[in-house]
Parts: C-alpha cells; structure tokens; sequence
C-alpha cells in the first residue's frame, strides 16, 4: 500500500515537472537527408540517398533512410570516426547559463548572472574551443565549447594524469553538471565539461531550446548524434596533448546515450558513468514524456513506434553492445556504472532493465544502481545528492583502479627488466 502510494505520488511529481515547461515546440516531420549527405558523400556511399523527387515521397523516403542506417550501422567505425582537428584553444570568458526555459526564476538568475558578470563579481572561466569534424549550416554549433577544469599538480610525479569528459542532459543550461565537474577536481580528477550540440553556447539564436539536436527531423538528429560523439573522442586527443593517460566519460540522459556511442568506438575510454540509460533512440522518443511534442509530429506523419525505432537505428545503443564489450576492437576491460531511476517516465525503466540484461549478456562487467525517483525528479533534493554519490563514489574508485593497474605494470616491467639482466650477465 504504501509502494502504491509512493509510486502514485512519485509519477505526478515527475508529470508536473515534465509539463511545466510551455515552450516546447511541434515541428513537422523532415527527413533530412542534407544533414546525412555529406557523411554519405565523403564515403563513397551517396548511392543510398534518394532522387530529388523521391525525397518528397514519405514511402520512398522511409525506405532510404531505414537503408542508409544500416549501412551507418554496418560501417559505424567510420560514421563515428573522423580527422583530428588542428584548431585546438583555450579562451576564457564569463559563464554564461544560456537557459532554456522562461520561467521566472530561471530568467531571474540568468539576469544575475549577467549583472555580476558585467560589475565584474564573476571571475572568468576556462573553456576548450575546436572546431568540429562535423559541419552543420550553423556555423556556432560547429565551434565545440567545453568548460575546463583542471586538476591541481599532484604531489606525486609517478601518479598518471586522469579525466574524465562530462555531458550533461538534454536542454542543459551552461551550469548543469559544473559541481560534479568540480568534485572531480577535488580527487585529482581533471574534466572537460562538454556542450553538446546545439546546446547553450552552441544554439542557434532562432532556438529557446536545444531542439536541434533531438527533433522530427530525421537525418539532423543523426548528424547531431554523430557530431556530439566526435567532439567528445576530439576532446581526447586534447588530453592526450596535455599529457592525460586515463580518460572516462559520464553522460546523464541524452549525455548518456552519446557517451556509450563514443565509448563503443573508443576503447581510451575506460571510466564510463551512465546516468539513466535506455536501448533503442526511437523508443525513448516515443515513449518519453518529455519528447511528446517530437511523437506528436512522426504520429501525424503516419510513422509507428518500430518505424522510428528503424529510422534512428544508426543511433541507437542496442546495436553497439557487442563493440562497447570489446569483442571486435579487443580493447582493455572498461569500468562501467549504470543508473536508472524506479520511476522513471522519460527514460522508461523496461528499457533500462533491458540495457542491464544486454550488459549480463554481453558479459560487461559493471555496477547497476536504482534512485527511488523518475528521470526529472533526479535533480530534485534528495535524490540529486544520491545520484551524485553514487557517480562520485564510482569515479574515485575507477580512476584508483585504474592507477593501481598501471603501477602493477609498472612493477611487472621492473621486474622483467631484472630477470632480463641477470639471463645477460
């Protein structure tokens, strides 16, 4: 009885909190395939985009996109992939919160924000700039932006560098997740906390929200997804310049999905932290109360629930299970934690325990943990400072394991060079 009750009580908390943003936009169903060209053109694979006429057929132009995922999905090596940039900077500036509502209070803090900055109450922060291998038709969204936080000189000159690259959700403001940013700093953790596309500094000025990246339109929901992905692997190779040795990722919602997609295609990154987790992008979309505005456009188009699912294939976790394992790339075992709320009404929770039975299957070792809330409610008080633990706690230990694997190595090296010796003398 009481389960019941706190089920029912929790679910209209979530409804509320969900429904309380008014400015969600439905915009019609667009294929897109200008978005994808591109990609499909530099690879030699421009043979699956459809006639001009054809495009303007819904069935025609279906049936060209479910074909174009799965070739991205048989050649996801190379949808992921990309040219190291040459561009890389740091520029600082003020914060800004970028906020994606226009709620009172929110608009009051941003308001704030902008006065302390201009009274110069606000000191400046640091940020990673690059161009991305992606291009967009907007300019903006192409220069990444990711907050940096580095972590002090460690007394120890042996002890190896570590970061870990932090996306946060979807229509994030430029604050959300900055305190985890500065937790980590706190362990000797470095972190890079990464604007995805068409997020705050990245959105286009037309937008209040970051509907760019998530929407009706097919093929730049792809492009974005592939753009979010690379940019995080570029803000690897950055780390790699400045000396870092052991890299992780934490993604939360959005974040996750795009944090998982580049952990499958790149076995640097051993430290990964999935916050809230699902299968298949289409699903989410379908079934999420925060995405019912994009369900309401692919429904009237006369889509399904598994059409879409088929339509976004290309960027959905269930088909990179076995990469993320390592049975192809043969890469070291990863450190995964996998969150995913009771109650969850954006990211259902049968989809979550399906990713946590794909996981068993898979044999990908790693620590499931369940807040007692929903997917909003989870930055809420309390369940925010639980949800941090739980990502704190398993990041310290990670990034030690990681640590101790290498002095072990090292120990094993210093040991073989001794054997070595003694065979010469």
């Amino acid at each position: 009885m009481i389960r019941n009750w706190y089920a029912r009580w929790m679910y209209e908390w979530e409804t509320q909190l969900t429904t309380r943003d008014e400015n969600r936009v439905v915009r019609p169903l667009e294929w897109g395939f200008d978005s994808i060209a591109p990609f499909l053109e530099s690879h030699g694979l421009a043979g699956a985009l459809p006639a001009a006429g054809a495009a303007r057929h819904n069935g025609s132009a279906e049936a060209a996109m479910a074909k174009i995922n799965q070739l991205l999905i048989a050649q996801s090596r190379e949808f992921f992939g990309y040219e190291r940039p040459t561009d890389f900077r740091l520029e600082e500036r003020h914060p800004q919160l970028f906020p994606t509502n226009v709620r009172p209070e929110t608009l009051a803090r941003d308001a704030e924000l902008r006065r302390q900055a201009a009274n110069g109450q606000m000191k400046p922060a640091c940020f990673l700039r690059f161009t991305s291998p992606e291009r967009t038709p907007y300019p903006g969204n192409d220069l990444v932006n990711a907050r940096w936080y580095p972590a002090p000189e460690h007394r120890d000159p042996a002890r190896p560098k570590q970061a870990i690259v932090v996306l946060p959700q979807w229509n994030a403001d430029g604050f959300s997740h900055n305190a985890l940013c500065a937790a980590f700093n706190r362990m000797g953790i470095s972190a890079l906390r990464l604007s995805m596309p068409y997020h705050d500094i990245r959105r286009p000025e037309e937008l209040e929200r970051s509907d760019y990246s998530v929407s009706a339109n097919i093929g730049r929901t792809l492009s974005a997804c592939r753009q979010a992905v690379v940019d995080i692997r570029c803000c690897l190779d950055w780390l790699e310049e400045q000396g870092y040795e052991h890299f992780g990722v934490l993604g939360t919602s959005l974040g996750s999905c795009y944090a998982f997609l580049a952990s499958a295609h790149d076995a640097r990154l051993r430290v990964n932290a999935f916050n809230h987790a699902s299968t298949a992008f289409g699903d989410v979309v379908w079934t999420g109360q925060s995405t019912r505005h994009i369900r309401q456009a692919v429904e009237q188009a006369g889509l399904t629930q598994e059409r879409l699912r088929t339509l976004w294939g290309a960027i959905s976790p269930v088909n990179y299970y076995a990469k993320f394992a390592g049975a192809e790339a043969g890469g070291p075992q990863k450190h995964v934690l996998l969150v995913y709320a009771e109650y969850d009404l954006t990211f259902p929770r049968e989809y979550s325990l399906q990713v946590v039975e794909a996981f068993r299957e898979h044999g990908i070792h790693f620590e499931p943990r369940v807040l007692p809330c929903g997917h909003y409610t989870t930055g809420e008080t309390p369940f925010k400072y639980i949800d941090g633990w739980h990502l704190g706690s398993f990041v310290h230990r990670a990034f030690k394991a990681l640590r101790k694997e290498k002095a072990a190595a090292r120990q094993a090296e210093a040991a073989d060079s001794r054997v070595a010796e003694r065979e010469s003398a």
